[in-house]
């Protein structure tokens, strides 16, 4: 069984590169898989690995960056790697919004916990804001919920200031971060009643059973789970092979779903030349399942 932690601390980084290579060769040293992003304005990332490791993982951040608590963080398991490598990322911000944060900036009065969250979202004159992408929102959202629509964060202020600045918005996200830059956007437009779910969807399928939940669907997470439950179980989604988008056990269903090759979704934007080049791709790893080989194109699905 593999421990996966999820984090994010807005703390003031420097050296980046170093520190970047201190982290990447501790992380293979441990056998801890993941994706770790650094940048000016703090950290963010997902790693999974025995418990003994993550925790000195967890030390090591906290000594090398000069911290004592995460932001958030949200711990789950899995029965199988759900990485395919360590990897330690640079970038200029955790969150790309061209809008630099700091843990001071950061609005602690507004997060809501997952115990108060439903009576939040269940009143009609709240905006129950989903600031993810629009592929996260089709596999699963809180009830009532809008999404903007856009692929790229960057895009995201251009939704935000067309709201009404009197209307109470609850907003939330994954695990906290996207939500944590786009609130504080908010208050310095002058918008006063901007709510955040503390610890994001996952810290909320942690903490509230099923049959109290708002919840509808399961909730993307950008790893070889590519979906959880409630009490964060893996989920029933797959990823598309074509597009890689998540697809459904309904999808699976489609005539337009081929294992490996496309789904619903692809079928017909593909092309027939990449549908035989990802029918081969298949078929090799097939091959290499069979004769009990690793295959470059293969993956560690459950």
């Amino acid at each position: 069984m593999f421990d996966v932690f999820g984090f994010y601390k807005f703390i003031k980084i420097s050296s980046l590169e170093k520190k970047k290579i201190i982290l990447q060769k501790f992380l293979i040293q441990k056998k801890v898989r993941g994706t770790i992003i650094l940048s000016p304005e703090g950290i963010n990332g997902t790693i999974a690995g025995n418990k003994k490791n993550i925790n000195s993982v967890i030390h090591k951040l906290k000594k090398n960056l000069n911290f004592n608590e995460f932001n958030s963080h949200n711990l789950s398991k899995s029965s199988f790697q759900p990485f395919h490598r360590p990897k330690v990322k640079v970038k200029k911000e955790v969150v790309p919004m061209n809008f630099p944060l700091t843990d001071k900036k950061r609005a602690n009065s507004n997060h809501v916990e997952p115990s108060k969250w439903n009576d939040l979202i269940k009143n009609k004159n709240t905006l129950v804001l989903d600031s993810r992408k629009p592929f996260e929102y089709k596999v699963g959202t809180f009830k009532r919920s809008i999404n903007p629509d856009v692929d790229n964060f960057r895009e995201f202020p251009k939704f935000l200031t067309k709201l009404k600045k009197d209307k109470p918005i609850a907003m939330f996200c994954t695990g906290g971060i996207r939500c944590e830059k786009a609130s504080v956007f908010l208050e310095q437009k002058g918008f006063k009643n901007v709510y955040q779910l503390k610890g994001g969807i996952l810290n909320y399928l942690k903490k509230i059973k099923k049959e109290k939940s708002l919840w509808k669907g399961e909730c993307f997470v950008f790893d070889n789970r590519i979906s959880v439950q409630h009490g964060l179980k893996v989920g029933n989604f797959s990823m598309c092979s074509g597009c890689r988008t998540p697809i459904s056990l309904k999808d699976k269903k489609s005539k337009k779903f081929e294992e490996g090759v496309s789904c619903p979704n692809c079928y017909d934007k593909l092309t027939n030349i990449q549908k035989e080049r990802f029918r081969m791709r298949q078929k090799q790893i097939l091959l290499a399942k069979q004769s009990g080989k690793k295959h470059i194109f293969q993956k560690e699905f459950k």
